[in-house]
């Protein structure tokens, strides 16, 4: 019989691994573009971002002064930084002469709605039984969450943007833009149970 406090974590963990092979399952079917995968994960960025949002607002009503001020800064400065990022994406992998906005729009198209949808809904699910039902609220402090996303989308999105210059060089781009989506499932697993798992274990310690 599995932990109670380790049920959340593999009920988050299997939903987003359910979640990526959606994308998986467009590339290998053939008909997904390096660009479409990679304006995907920066739209999942989005909702990283949101639901971080949420978290220290949520912590903010326990009473921790300033707490609706920091998230309005961390709104802004992770603002910043998904735009930015987004609009690299845009002029490193996009159609030549696409703008920024074309690119975005891309989001809107059926074909990447469901998968975008389901990788909403794994985290909006991790941030349930995680965060609200599984007491990691409780634990949580306004410093932490603050720096929380930086570090899983930084490796993740580094991870990825190189390995979309090696699916363009490569001879074989399904088979590596599929490589690609399976390593991105690997690192995002492991940065999600190292995340949680961290903090389950800093709320044990004395």
């Amino acid at each position: 019989m599995q932990s109670p406090t380790r049920r959340p974590l593999l009920i988050s963990s299997a939903a987003l691994v359910l979640a990526n092979l959606i994308p998986l399952a467009g590339v290998l079917a053939g008909g997904w573009r390096v660009f479409d995968v990679l304006m995907l994960f920066w739209a999942e960025n989005v909702v990283i971002g949101l639901l971080n949002i949420a978290r220290m607002a949520l912590v903010s009503l326990r009473g921790e002064r300033g707490g609706l001020a920091l998230a309005g800064f961390f709104a802004l400065h992770y603002g910043i930084f998904t735009v930015v990022h987004g609009i690299f994406l845009v002029t490193l992998f996009g159609p030549p002469g696409a703008s920024p906005i074309e690119g975005f729009a891309l989001l809107l198209a059926p074909g990447l709605a469901l998968p975008l949808a389901a990788l909403a809904a794994s985290h909006g699910l991790s941030f349930m039984v995680n965060f609200v039902v599984g007491g990691e609220m409780d634990r949580a402090t306004l410093g932490g969450l603050m720096a929380a996303p930086y570090g899983r989308v930084v490796v993740l999105h580094v991870t990825i943007i190189f390995g979309g210059f090696a699916v363009e060089a490569s001879g074989a781009p399904i088979l590596a833009l599929a490589l690609l989506v399976a390593l991105k499932i690997a690192v995002d697993l492991a940065a999600h149970v190292a995340e949680h798992r961290g903090t389950k274990a800093a709320a044990a310690r004395p």
